[in-house]
Formats: structure tokens, C-alpha cells, sequence
């Protein structure tokens, strides 16, 4: 699992804001900002899911709760599109100041109009995608009855319903909507534009992404949602749009900060070293195959790769396999798919302090004096001999002076 954290920050107007910062297990490629749709939280399951989708591409991902929203101090009635702006940007103001400046925004609903509204004055900046947002914030108002309106207009203020819950409106809030029109700000702007919409969204219509994609300047990319709702309901489309903007940004985010992995000397059948990247994130290469290994995060790695204990398990497992089907091949025996499961555990007895539980199943074998001959077969294999016999580990250290 990805490492999530909670975090605070001051908003624009000197609220603590909520938030959570998902990051990656290993190399942070780069640092993004995702901002959540109209009255809804940093919870709600299109910011989760988009977020820790990221992850596994390599992004750290902050998500917050708006002033008056979610976990969030403030009042929602006295916020607006450009406090929500301004909040963004604070939020950006913290990853630089804690970790690193965003290079990536995400934003969905009017969430995607406020990304594209901050990134003119986040200059680290690279890439802005959004997510079924309107093409202006003005669109908001499509939310309201027209009774609702006229009471807020009339009376300066309404309890209107959203999304099932009540909330108060301010006439300040109709009036700021009206004055952000997107069109010029995405025909200015510098960073790489990613419209993402769904052409059956009944909430913001495809003529939204129109729009802005005619009046943006490039780089500028279309992504069909195909059968999406509006908020990104089935977790299917919500890893699909991570996904999707994950690749599209990947040309514009900086290259993930892990060294090339090291070389095997002529003669060597292993090599480990570590990263640098902290805990015991560790390269591993054997013969032509690099990759990572690590640790648990409970006793202190970053989960990037298989603990030593679970490669092990799984050179039992493959080794088991392997002399299986070598044995088929060589009787001409017919054999289905060969499974091997092997659960490793401590145990408190005499002798050897290590067990490993080996299952092995064969797809459609019911032939019970084969499956006997099997598992004599099994223990038979190398990796079986070598951990019953016990191997002896000769040492030296290296000077590197």
C-alpha cells in the first residue's frame, strides 16, 4: 500500500485546512495537487481513489477539504470560486515548503475550473488536468433553482440543498462566479492541458470540454470518460482517468529521482544496493533482471518491493514449479496448470526455527498416485535440498578506500 498521511495547512484566509498527502512506495516522481468537486470533500470517492491510483505511477498526491468543507475549520457561506483559488494555492505553498512545489494539478467538477484558475500563479506548475469540470465557474449556478436564486438575490442569503445536504449561499458567492470565465485563462496559460469529460455527463455537458479545448493553446489533450457518470462513481473509471493522466503527464513531470541500478561483475550471480532513497529500499540485480527490494513499512522500509524472507518463499515456489513441469516433460506426462503456494512462518521448536508451508495444486489432476509421485518430485527440487541441507556463507569485506 501506498503511504498515506494526514497533514494540516493554513488556507487563504487563516483556517486549518484537512488535508491527506498520499505518497508513492519508493521514488517520488513528482508532486501533485488534487482538487475535489463542488461541496463535496476530499473523501468523497473520485479524490481517494484518483489519488492513490497516482501513487503507483510514482506521484505523491495532496487532497484537502476546502474552507467550511469536510475536516476543514471555516464557514462555508463566506467562501467562494476564488477563496477556493486561493486555498489551492496556500496548498501549494506547503508542498514547497515541506516537500516540493506541485508540477502536476488534478481537479474535478468545478474543481478542474479552479485548477486551471490557480496554475498561472503556481509557477512549478507543468500540467493541469481536469475531470469533467465546467468551462466556467458561473456553471455552478446550475445547481440552484431558480427559487433559490431569486431568494439569495432577494434576500442576500438561502439554505439551499446539495447533494443532499444543506448549505447556506450568499449573494457574494453568485456574484464572484460570475466574473471567472475560463476561456482566456486556458488560452494563456503555459502548462500542458488535459481535458478528461465524460460525453454523457448530465451534470456538466460535454459542450463544457468543447470549449475549453478550442480555447486553450497546446500542448492540449482530449480524453473520452466514455460511459462515466459525473462524479466518477465506478471505480473502473476513476483507474482509468488515473491511469490515463499519469501517462499523459509522465512527458512533462521530471524523471523519478532513482539512480540506475548497479552492474554484476564477471562471475557474480548477485548484486544488492541500496537506492538512498532511505529505510532499506534496495536495489537487486541477478543476471540480466533488476529490481527492487525492500521491507515492510511496520518495521521500517517504504514497501517499495519483496522482502528477502517473501524471495525466498518465492524461489521455493518457482523452483517447485519448475521441477515439476520438467518432470512431466520428461515422463511425457500431460500435466494442467502447476500452482505452487508457500507460506513462510517462525516456529518455537527444536530444531530448524523456519517453516515453510508448500501447497501445490495441479489444474485438473484427480489421479491420486500422481499426485503422490508429485510431491515426492517436489522435494526433490534444488531450492528444497538447499534450505533442508543448509548452505554454508562465506564473507569478506571490501575496502573501498
Amino acid at each position: 500500500m501506498a503511504q498515506s498521511q494526514k497533514v494540516t495547512f493554513e488556507g487563504a484566509s487563516g483556517e486549518t485546512l484537512a488535508a491527506r498527502l498520499e505518497r508513492p512506495n519508493g521514488p517520488v516522481r513528482a508532486w501533485a495537487l488534487f482538487a475535489h468537486c463542488f461541496s463535496c470533500s476530499k473523501d468523497v470517492h473520485a479524490a481517494q481513489r484518483i489519488s492513490r491510483r497516482l501513487t503507483t505511477h510514482g506521484y505523491a498526491v495532496l487532497r484537502f477539504d476546502f474552507t467550511g468543507l469536510g475536516q476543514s475549520e471555516g464557514d462555508f457561506a463566506n467562501t467562494n470560486f476564488s477563496s477556493n483559488v486561493a486555498d489551492l494555492i496556500k496548498a501549494a505553498d506547503y508542498l514547497r515548503e515541506t516537500h516540493d512545489a506541485p508540477s502536476l494539478l488534478v481537479g474535478h467538477s468545478l474543481g478542474g475550473a479552479a485548477v486551471i484558475a490557480a496554475a498561472p500563479s503556481i509557477a512549478e506548475v507543468k500540467a493541469v488536468a481536469t475531470l469533467n469540470a465546467p468551462a466556467d465557474a458561473d456553471h455552478v449556478r446550475h445547481h440552484f433553482s431558480k427559487d433559490d436564486v431569486e431568494a439569495i438575490k432577494t434576500n442576500g442569503s438561502a439554505r439551499v440543498s446539495l447533494a443532499g445536504r444543506d448549505f447556506t449561499i450568499k449573494k457574494q458567492f453568485l456574484d464572484d462566479i460570475e466574473d471567472h470565465k475560463l476561456d482566456t485563462v486556458v488560452g494563456e496559460m503555459k502548462a500542458a492541458l488535459l481535458i478528461a469529460h465524460s460525453p454523457i455527463d448530465e451534470t456538466v455537458g460535454i459542450e463544457n470540454a468543447t470549449r475549453l479545448f478550442v480555447a486553450a493553446r497546446h500542448p492540449k489533450s482530449f480524453l473520452s470518460l466514455d460511459d462515466a457518470d459525473h462524479l466518477l462513481s465506478r471505480e473502473a473509471d476513476t483507474n482509468y482517468a488515473a491511469d490515463s493522466i499519469a501517462a499523459w503527464a509522465s512527458r512533462y513531470a521530471p524523471p523519478a529521482q532513482l539512480g540506475p541500478p548497479p552492474q554484476l561483475r564477471s562471475g557474480e550471480t548477485a548484486i544488492v544496493e541500496e537506492t538512498g532513497l532511505g529505510g532499506f529500499h534496495s536495489w537487486a540485480v541477478t543476471g540480466e533482471h533488476a529490481f527492487i527490494v525492500d521491507e515492510p513499512e511496520q518495521v521500517g522500509g517504504l514497501d517499495g518491493g519483496p522482502a528477502p524472507y517473501d524471495m525466498l518463499s518465492a524461489a521455493l515456489g518457482a523452483c517447485t514449479t519448475m521441477t515439476l513441469r520438467m518432470y512431466a516433460n520428461h515422463k511425457g506426462i500431460e500435466l494442467g496448470r502447476i500452482t505452487t503456494r508457500v507460506t513462510h512462518s517462525k516456529v518455537k521448536a527444536q530444531g530448524p526455527s523456519d517453516l515453510f508451508d508448500r501447497e501445490i495444486e495441479v489444474e485438473g489432476l484427480s489421479d491420486e498416485s500422481l499426485q503422490l509421485k508429485l510431491l515426492e518430485i517436489a522435494n526433490k527440487c534444488p531450492v528444497h535440498r538447499t534450505l533442508e541441507r543448509g548452505a554454508h556463507v562465506e564473507s569478506r569485506y571490501k575496502s573501498t578506500r
